[in-house]
């Protein structure tokens, strides 16, 4: 009777182009013990350059592989440790910047920031590249400089700074690939509890940890594809991948002999032996093949590989590797190490197959693990056992596994990308801005605010920037942009407009407006630009005969006319233009630049008394002439009593806004507000910057995530100098 598949035995499957390899086994004491390998050939070509064609044909013959494996192990197989080959890796660089007004601390939050921006950019110049359409899965990257301030830095954690940049190497697979892998495993049964790249499974078992500090080169060469990858100061610093493997040997075969693959792949491995080899051609003629005559039929395919491994090294390398490792089925091929050590212009020595160091990872009693074909299959068993991916374990994403390639650390924002999200979800974007001509004057309408993305982990709120954990279940609700400001002609010129000329030609009242359009009205009743308000006048003494005003009532004498007048509290709804300008919501309103101007209409207290004319009010003192000292801005505590000033609801929130006070009603579906909400009050055209723009809350750089509280004093400006 079979028993369960316990919590420390790995089960790893390589599903390869000619062949699929599983192992089982568990750590101890360090190593992985191998306890059953089993492999199967697929009986036709249902894989093409590592990629499943026929997803029923692949599953029939995975199945062989693990019925045989449960019967070896008397294990009921649950769980799978896979990866997904290197066909159509696509590699892109590109870089970021952040720069701040004031010296910043760079904690892992920015360098989060800073990576995932790097990646973005690489994502878009990948997809203006991409003709076929083709999604994409951000399997991995890598930080290949840092630099503050304008020097290079190997790592930026804890530096202070204002400039931040990074550049990466960002790595992306076809999502083709990973989705057919996943359709199989399930018709198994089995649920992946890992997964990973084969360059990186097959590295971790070729290329121990401890030299790691040189710059290595694995190449490991299937029968469809060579996967390649790099490491160098200790850690996988690239990996691609080349299109020429061992196949391209094999038919160089059919073709020379006449003869069907089958018989072309076992004549391929017998080039390296000292017999004639005897086969049967298409014709039914028999056949002996000399080795020596098997080796120069099959040269120039093997050289073509062999170049190819070399361009592909010294490319993502950036030069000449200390050694180059070869693994795979197609690394047995006799004189291979030989070709491309000369085509990399090295010494014969440093170019090797690799299984060499595999028994510093892995062991068996019964089986000879030094065959390079293990390396894949090994690798994944040994990665998961060992910990060398944090992937090893299973993490739900709204509802589904989530998938991970990236080994080390992994944070809520990789896990993300590595999912088919983009940087745009997680970043909520205000609707595309609206501006036009008007007689002459700019107009501005500004799209509507977005709305952020929400985390949730395990039930709480959470960061991009927090790191995963084993078992973790993460629901994400992606950003949603806000609306595109939109406005007819008949709402911009409002009533008693008969028509106007758009763009040189005539235009009802219903046409909807459009980005950069040019508008003629053809009369002359249209509503213009607010005027700029006047300074206010100082106003003038009550003579002593005047009647006390009310106590809530704003009392002007020569005692008080020094002192600071407080500013009354306006709701957002208050900051919209005249009545005859373009009446838009709210929340789509950009406050007008100058500060709110105390009124009678404003103020909560009765109507004040009739005032004495000028020519009846005694002059003021000689010493009151002097320049008066500047007003002291409102105190916290003062602030905090006007917010009772004009009545609130739960869910609104009032905050200072370049030196206003601002009144924000609730949202509709509730929630917090965040610094990118309040752009739109800041009186700016985001589409058209004059010159760059600090953000502060209460002094300090703000982000655009960052969550408002009450009275939070928010600065949004064109940065002086």
């Amino acid at each position: 009777m079979q028993g369960k598949q316990d919590a420390g035995q790995i089960f790893a499957l390589d599903i390869g182009t000619r062949s699929i390899i599983g192992i089982v086994g568990q750590e101890e004491k360090g190593r992985f013990h191998v306890a059953a390998i089993e492999k199967e050939e697929h009986g036709r070509r249902a894989m093409l350059d590592g990629q499943i064609v026929e997803i029923q044909q692949v599953a029939e013959v995975a199945k062989a592989v693990v019925r045989r494996l449960e019967a070896k192990t008397q294990t009921q197989l649950k769980r799978v440790c896979v990866a997904a080959a290197g066909r159509a890796l696509r590699s892109q660089g590109a870089g970021f910047c952040l720069e701040f007004p004031e010296l910043r601390i760079a904690d892992a939050d920015l360098l989060g920031q800073l990576e995932a921006g790097a990646v973005s950019a690489a994502e878009s110049e990948l997809a203006a590249r991409n003709e076929t359409g083709d999604r994409y899965y951000m399997v991995g990257y890598t930080a290949r400089q840092y630099t503050l301030d304008g020097y290079p830095l190997g790592n930026l954690l804890g530096h202070r700074g204002r400039k931040f940049e990074v550049e990466v190497v960002a790595t992306f697979l076809p999502c083709g690939v990973v989705e057919s892998l996943y359709a199989v495993v399930s018709r198994l049964g089995l649920e992946v509890s890992s997964l990973t790249l084969e360059p990186i499974a097959s590295l971790n078992a070729a290329i121990p940890e401890d030299i790691r500090l040189l710059n290595l080169v694995l190449a490991d060469i299937g029968a469809g594809t060579s996967d390649l990858a790099v490491c160098r100061e200790g850690s996988v610093v690239g990996y691609t991948m080349a299109t020429v493997a061992g196949d391209e040997v094999t038919e160089a075969l059919m073709k020379g002999l006449l003869v069907d693959f089958k018989t072309a792949e076992r004549l391929k491995l017998a080039i390296g032996a000292k017999e004639p080899q005897p086969y049967s051609d298409i014709l039914g003629m028999k056949h002996e093949a000399d080795p020596q005559d098997l080796r120069e039929l099959a040269r120039p395919a093997a050289q073509r590989l062999a170049k190819e491994i070399a361009q592909k090294a010294l490319e993502i390398n950036g030069g000449t590797p200390s050694a180059v490792f070869l693994a795979g089925g197609g690394s047995k091929l006799q004189g291979l190490p030989q070709m491309v050590a000369e085509e990399l212009e090295m010494s014969e020595g440093r170019v090797a197959l690799a299984g060499r160091h595999f028994e510093a990872s892995a062991y068996s009693e019964e089986y000879d693990l030094e065959d390079p074909e293990f390396a894949t299959p090994l690798g994944i068993a040994v990665s998961a056992a060992l910990g060398m991916i944090n992937d090893s374990y299973m993490i739900t994403l709204n509802g589904g596994p989530a998938k991970l390639f990236r080994s080390g650390m992994l944070t809520l924002r990789d896990v993300l990308l590595m999912n088919g999200y983009h940087y745009a979800d997680m970043m909520g974007r205000t609707g595309a801005n609206l501006t036009l001509t008007l007689n002459g004057e700019r107009r501005f309408f500004r799209g509507g605010p977005g709305a952020p993305a929400r985390m949730i982990r395990n039930g709480e709120e959470a960061t991009l920037s927090d790191v995963v954990q084993a078992g973790d279940r993460i629901e994400f609700t992606p950003a949603v942009a806000g609306a595109a400001a939109a406005c007819t002609l008949g709402e911009l010129l409002g009533g008693g407009v008969a028509g106007a000329m758009v763009n040189g030609k005539g235009e009802g009242p219903g046409y909807a407006l459009r980005q950069g359009d040019v508008v003629e009205a053809l009369v002359q009743d249209v509503p213009q630009a607010p005027p700029e308000p006047p300074a206010p006048a100082p106003k003038p003494v009550l003579p002593a005969e005047t009647p006390v005003p009310p106590a809530r009532k704003p009392v002007l004498s020569a005692e008080n006319l020094a002192a600071p007048v407080r500013k009354p509290v306006l709701p957002a709804e208050d900051l919209a233009p005249p009545a005859r300008k373009p009446v838009l919501p709210a929340e789509d309103l950009a406050p007008p630049a100058r500060k709110p101007v105390l009124s009678a209409e404003n103020l909560a207290a009765p109507a004040p008394a009739a005032l004495p004319k000028e020519e009846e009010l005694p002059a003021l003192p000689k010493k009151r002439e002097r320049p008066l000292p500047p007003a002291e801005p409102p105190k916290r505590e003062e602030l905090a009593g006007q917010m009772e000033f004009g009545g609130g609801s739960p869910g609104a929130l009032q905050i200072q806004m370049n030196g206003g006070m601002l009144r924000l009603p609730p949202k509709p579906q509730g929630g917090e507000y965040y610094l990118m909400d309040v752009l739109q009050y800041a009186g700016l055209d985001f589409d058209n910057l004059e010159k760059p723009v600090e953000l502060l809350v209460n002094g300090e750089a703000g982000q655009f995530t960052q969550v408002l509280k009450p009275l939070d004093d928010v600065v949004i400006q064109y940065q002086e100098g």
